[in-house]
């Protein structure tokens, strides 16, 4: 079992820069790729951003790349999402989720454990 809290989030203005945590308690945290995901109001949720066990591996969504960077800290079982250069379209609950495939994985059925999420608001 692994418990996931994300924080971080917030309201910004369009150009701000914003970073997601997700801690993770429970079993060996190392033994999960860490994803995030987010779902706007009235959408499906959607990928961001993923990456491998031992951080050596990352993965993003088309509309991030550039702007988002993906990392994580094995000794304080932690990932982090470094949101920079927001826009409004990123306005969403971003959720982190654990996986326990090898590499990375965009797909959330992949992934076993879920955050509560935190909400992103970003304002032009």
């Amino acid at each position: 079992q692994v418990q996931l809290v994300e924080s971080g989030g917030g309201s910004v203005q369009a150009g701000d820069s914003l970073r997601l945590s997700c801690a993770a308690s429970g079993s060996f945290f190392s033994n999960y790729a860490m994803g995030w995901f987010r779902q706007a109001p009235g959408k499906e949720r959607e990928f961001v951003s993923a990456i491998s066990r031992r951080g050596t591996g990352t993965y993003y969504a088309d509309f991030v790349k550039g702007r988002f960077t993906i990392s994580r800290d094995n000794a304080k079982n932690t990932v982090y999402l470094q949101m920079n250069s927001l826009k409004p379209e990123d306005t969403a609950v971003y959720f982190c989720a654990a996986s326990t495939v090898v590499g990375t994985t965009t797909n959330d059925d992949n992934y076993d454990y879920w955050g509560q999420g935190t909400q992103v608001t970003v304002s032009s």
